[in-house]
């Protein structure tokens, strides 16, 4: 793309305030970033930074996909909109909402800011030919996106994006984009927004997926929750309110929703700095459990009292109690199916089907993102096995016990979390406690992720480089052979093709791949060792060779 010249043509054609000012003040360098490229479409939609510019999230960017969407759909499709706390998500939500509206699809739109995964419940429940979700999840506050559900209720597949993709690539943003009057398309009904009832549907939902069957626990417990300015605020405190817990703190600073982040520049709860104002109340308030959620409630992270203090717990081992306690439960109660399903990602502990095995439930791994676990539910209800599916998550703080939706939810995460830290208190036993107790029965495995950041034009060569790189080969890992190389690139174990590289030895994994939504190549350890500081010098020895491979290019 020849920058400068579209630059021109923008400059020439914008007539919106703010992104004309923008423009006008753009210097050269800015101008190459804003313009090298079009933001890229893909199963995840779109995402980027907002401002003017063909790679950047605004409003002609986003009328541009939701005409190529709405020419994909046709004319009379139904599409469910929801939006998060962002800056400019309600704006792009309406823009969206008035771009369907002129080429004859009708609207259904969330009237208030709410979680991605009530937008994958309303997809099928109002069966929506399609739905989209404005938000960039938990990136930081200059980032927005645009992520497109199928009828399924699940992220778009990869050959639908191509579709979508085509489609949007024959417009041209100022010449092929109709647009509706916002207000008028509401007063005429082609725009409708969409009732309570639908939420409380949802959160009904969420509360079937108790496995208490009638056990007691004491609900009493001290509970500290921050939505961090996020959708989570009101659904969170309403699904624990009416599930009996009513000893919730909400943290008053990141209660409510704010596109800036103002206490947590970077809010996602993976990031210890973005869970220490909630530390500080559970600290003040001796408070038992510390719930976070990130801006579009999609995940959950916690800390837990751990001797006389507080302990973060990762996304694998939050998945693990999850895993182990349904489990358990079901178990118990002999509600086990006969045919019990785990769905995890080939990046989430390896440890995790370990403890399946246990309870003899099969594990399916699928790639990376929350959308492939979704697939492989929605197969599952198609073979009539739905009740077969246990609960699925993924390292990144992304947990489902439920087929109601097909995307990780933060609101169901956080009512499972609180469940089984009620039913282990009342029994004298925490949730740090159990951890440990796992991993004596099933061995001690430290996971950990790194990232590494390439901006600009040139980032997604370089990633493409260290890729290549991985791919000649690599003997050791840690003064271990490497016995097992899987690469995804052409597709693996009846999985798509996908850029990842998976490295084994006895005794430990290592998955390289390039971020999906972000300019970051992406490393996951899982280590095994006797305890966690074997674990942890054998991890840092392997960090040092990995990155000594890639450091040339940083």
């Amino acid at each position: 793309m020849d920058y400068r010249a579209e630059y021109e043509r923008w400059l020439a054609c914008v007539d919106d305030g703010e992104l004309r000012s923008e423009l006008v003040s753009m210097g050269e360098a800015a101008m190459r970033d804003a313009f090298c490229r079009e933001l890229s479409f893909g199963t995840g939609g779109l995402r980027g930074t907002l401002g003017a510019g063909t790679n950047r999230m605004n409003t002609l960017v986003v009328a541009r996909a939701s005409q190529g969407l709405a020419d994909w759909l046709g004319s009379g499709a139904r599409v469910v909109i929801g939006y998060d706390s962002r800056l400019k998500s309600d704006v792009f939500a309406r823009t969206a909402a008035a771009v369907f509206a002129a080429n004859g699809l009708h609207v259904l739109l969330f009237p208030e800011l709410l979680p991605v995964p009530t937008v994958s419940f309303a997809v099928r429940r109002l069966k929506a030919s399609a739905g989209v979700m404005i938000t960039a999840s938990h990136n930081p506050c200059r980032y927005n996106g645009y992520k497109v559900y199928g009828s399924d209720g699940c992220q778009i597949t990869s050959r639908a994006a191509g579709e979508i993709l085509a489609a949007i690539r024959k417009l041209d943003l100022f010449q092929d984009v109709r647009s509706a009057d916002f207000d008028s398309a509401v007063a005429d009904g082609r725009i409708r927004f969409i009732g309570d009832e639908v939420l409380t549907a949802f959160l009904d939902e969420v509360k079937r997926q108790s496995v208490l069957f009638g056990d007691a626990v004491d609900r009493d417990v001290a509970i500290v929750y921050s939505p961090l300015n996020g959708t989570g605020r009101k659904p969170v405190t309403r699904v624990l309110a009416e599930s009996g817990f009513t000893n919730v703190t909400v943290v008053a600073e990141q209660e409510q929703p704010d596109g800036r982040f103002p206490t947590c520049p970077y809010p996602n709860p993976e990031v210890p700095e973005a869970m220490e104002l909630g530390l500080e109340y559970c600290r003040r308030l001796n408070a038992d459990l510390l719930l976070a959620t990130d801006p579009d409630c999609d995940r959950c992270g916690i800390a837990v009292r751990d001797g006389e203090g507080y302990r973060l717990l990762s996304g694998n081992e939050t998945g693990l109690l999850l895993l182990d306690y349904i489990c358990s439960q079901k178990a118990k109660h002999g509600a086990m199916p006969v045919r019990p399903v785990f769905i995890k990602t080939i990046v989430t502990t390896d440890l995790a089907e370990k403890l399946a095995a246990k309870y003899g439930v099969e594990t399916v791994n699928v790639l990376t993102g929350f959308k492939y676990i979704g697939e492989v539910i929605g197969k599952l209800e198609a073979e009539g096995r739905a009740g077969d599916f246990i609960c699925g998550f993924e390292e990144s703080y992304g947990y489902l016990t439920g087929s109601y939706v097909r995307d990780k939810d933060g609101v169901d995460a956080a009512l499972m979390i609180c469940e089984m830290f009620a039913y282990y208190k009342t029994r004298g036993v925490s949730l740090a406690d159990r951890l440990r107790e796992i991993y004596a029965e099933c061995g001690y495995c430290l996971n950990t992720l790194r990232s590494y950041a390439f901006e600009g034009p040139e980032g997604m060569d370089k990633m493409a480089e260290i890729m290549a790189r991985f791919r000649k080969g690599v003997p050791e890992l840690g003064g271990e052979t490497v016995v097992r190389v899987r690469d995804y690139a052409a597709g693996l174990d009846g999985l798509p093709p996908s850029d990842v590289l998976k490295l084994e030895t006895a005794d430990l994994s290592a998955v390289v791949r390039p971020s999906g939504t972000e300019p970051k190549l992406k490393l996951y350890l899982c280590v095994r060792a006797a305890d966690r500081a074997a674990a942890e010098r054998k991890e840092a020895r392997i960090i040092r060779e990995i990155e000594d491979m890639i450091r040339e290019k940083l």
